[in-house]
């Protein structure tokens, strides 16, 4: 959208529509679906100082939030916690495709790549398909003004992770969501696909996941902070179950018991233990005080959806 002039407040961007009946969001004869900008980001793609990348979500023109729009009830959570200063770390993994073939970089045609092991955090080309691409990636989130913190090869050929993070309440998920908007474009520049779905190919290859890193202001620097997580933390396991049910499609997949995850139905916790539903850090231990990490979240999750279902229920929701 074009403007005449530049604008760096969300609050004075123009609300716009779109035909909700093309995305099977609205119906033909009322199809019209508003836009309200709430974040800005710069543009990393056409750049300069007056391109922007803004953050919307979608309401029906009585200005109710539309079934998908899941910004909105996070955000009214979020809007009850402020005063615990919540932060968030989410580590979005992937896969990267190449776009004929749709078979991951670094796998044969044909064929399979040799065993996992060397392609964790792994350099060299024989190694790190696609390097390329992810630093693309991770330099275009930077210019934009995304939290990113971090990236990393993952344990299958072909799959990577970036860090979204620490951010607090919200920020997170519009972060998230817009450095995948960002992955996405990359792609265009190099002929591969994407892909955040949970994998699934045959061999011996960890799942994608998205874990999610959680604490509040007390958790992280008061003492007896640890303590307050172990409370959070068997609030979480008594809601196990509505928290698998919104973190994300097909998670029987990934969540085993096998290759650093939990079975799905059944909830853990432990210190360093990455084969937990919750891992503590040992410094969290030894200190006393710190974050916890949430390993239930599939790849394709909605972040909207997880790290507000955290704050929920570790902070208001009220044990029967």
């Amino acid at each position: 959208k074009t403007l005449s002039g530049p604008v760096s407040d969300p609050a004075k961007l123009p609300r716009w529509n779109y035909d909700g009946s093309s995305t099977g969001q609205a119906a033909g004869e009322d199809s019209e679906v508003i836009l309200y900008p709430q974040v800005i980001f710069r543009d990393p793609f056409r750049r300069g100082n007056h391109h922007l990348l803004v953050m919307c979500d979608a309401y029906t023109p009585a200005g109710d939030p539309i079934p998908t729009n899941k910004r909105h009830a996070a955000a009214n959570i979020f809007g009850q916690i402020e005063a615990e200063e919540p932060l968030f770390g989410i580590e979005q993994e992937y896969t990267l495709l190449w776009k004929d073939s749709n078979r991951p970089l670094g796998w044969p045609l044909g064929g399979y790549p040799g065993p996992q092991g060397p392609y964790y955090c792994g350099i060299g080309a024989d190694k790190a398909f696609g390097r390329e691409i992810v630093d693309a990636h991770y330099n275009a989130c930077l210019y934009a003004g995304v939290n990113i913190s971090g990236i990393n090869a993952e344990v299958m050929p072909g799959q990577w992770e970036f860090q979204i993070g620490p951010s607090p309440g919200i920020s997170a998920a519009d972060e998230l969501w817009v450095a995948r908007y960002i992955l996405e474009v990359t792609n265009f520049d190099y002929s591969t696909n994407l892909q955040r779905n949970v994998s699934n190919y045959v061999g011996d290859w960890n799942g994608a996941s998205a874990h999610t890193n959680f604490s509040t202001k007390a958790m992280r620097e008061e003492e007896g902070g640890y303590e307050l997580i172990k409370k959070a933390i068997h609030k979480l396991q008594l809601r196990h179950a509505d928290h698998i049910a919104a973190y994300g499609e097909g998670n029987e997949r990934r969540l085993t018991g096998g290759h650093e995850t939990a079975e799905i139905n059944t909830f853990s916790w432990g210190v360093a233990d990455r084969g937990a539903s919750i891992r503590v850090g040992r410094k969290t231990e030894k200190e006393g005080r710190g974050y916890f990490e949430d390993r239930r979240p599939s790849s394709n999750m909605d972040p909207y959806v997880v790290t507000s279902m955290i704050a929920h229920t570790t902070l208001l929701w009220e044990q029967p």
